[in-house]
């Protein structure tokens, strides 16, 4: 090779290199994901995302990158947040938090894939056609709360079986409120006893609720799944110890945080499910043929600590079938 060819080959190289360089970096996949609270009560969940997306070959700022976008417990930030996903043309959108987050994300695109977390049907919702075969842009992991509503009933009413009435507090905006509300009246009519059933979709109706309660001398209160109620724990918590209240959620973070006991799904495992769905789309499935998921590993956690504040005593019976118990 001439000295003069080999002058111009460097030159050539030292061109396109940066240009191969960004076409890689550009290759690089981007997931938008949406949460519905704050980056703090998420830690345990995005681990358990990142442990999903592991299992199928990908970690963040090795061969993905991903763009974060956090509700701050603030419900009407979803449809923005998703839209400025949808903008930003990510590869692959996960939903996460429950309602409403995959209504917005399913309302900002029909063609970028979204994996969601749902707490209710979400064929009737109208996210997919089918469970099995979702049909669309969208698939991901559901609970049914109708299921684990009455085994939160049941447990309440063993831990105070003096009781006549039990409330359970929904929110009308969440399109899952009615058919657990449902499975809940069938729940307590077994049982012998009455539901008071209580709406709240905002902080003043929340302190309505348990204004009602202490009038009506109800002290067992049945939290819908609603991850509206989980960014308000703090209030109820704070009415509940006023008013000495008992309280039953569907997530175990919530006894976790406080709460006197939860019965519910495991959320760490919810959350790998959808990085491996991620994980799967990444390489090219489509959510159209990725079946939804619904979650069936369930734990029961007790918060002996509130417990006591609330001058309740657990029976041993209830104690032996908790898979946590805190105090």
């Amino acid at each position: 090779m001439h000295r003069r060819d080999f002058i111009v080959l460097l030159g050539g190289t030292a061109i396109v290199w940066p240009l191969v360089a960004r076409a890689q970096q550009a290759a690089i996949p981007v997931i938008g994901f949406i949460g519905t609270e704050t980056p703090e009560t998420y830690v345990d969940r995005l681990s358990a995302f990142h442990q999903g997306l592991k299992e199928t070959g990908f970690a963040e700022g090795q061969n993905v990158a991903i763009e974060y976008r956090w509700a701050q417990d603030q419900h009407d930030r979803l449809p923005a947040l998703a839209a400025d996903l949808v903008r930003r043309q990510v590869t692959v959108i996960a939903a996460t938090g429950g309602e409403p987050s995959p209504q917005s994300a399913t309302g900002a695109t029909q063609t970028i894939p979204i994996v969601f977390t749902a707490a209710g049907d979400p064929v009737r919702q109208g996210l997919v056609a089918s469970l099995n075969r979702p049909g669309g842009n969208a698939t991901g992991i559901t609970i049914f709360g109708t299921a684990t509503v009455t085994k939160r009933i049941q447990l309440m009413y063993e831990l105070m079986p003096r009781v006549t009435t039990i409330a359970y507090l929904m929110d009308p905006n969440n399109p899952n409120s009615d058919p657990e509300m449902r499975a809940a009246q069938e729940a307590a009519h077994s049982l012998g006893i009455e539901l008071l059933v209580l709406r709240a979709s905002n902080e003043r109706e929340i302190d309505t609720a348990f204004a009602i309660m202490a009038q009506r001398q109800v002290r067992a209160l049945i939290i819908g799944s609603n991850t509206f109620f989980y960014g308000r724990r703090a209030q109820l918590f704070s009415l509940a110890a006023r008013n000495g209240v008992a309280m039953a959620y569907y997530v175990p973070e919530f006894a976790r945080a406080g709460g006197l006991m939860a019965y519910g799904n495991n959320l760490r495992d919810m959350y790998r499910l959808v990085g491996l769905y991620v994980g799967r789309i990444l390489k090219g499935e489509k959510p159209a043929d990725l079946p939804v998921v619904q979650s069936t590993k369930y734990e029961f956690v007790i918060n002996l600590k509130t417990a006591k504040a609330l001058g309740l005593t657990i029976s041993p019976s209830l104690i032996a079938r908790a898979d946590e118990v805190i105090g």
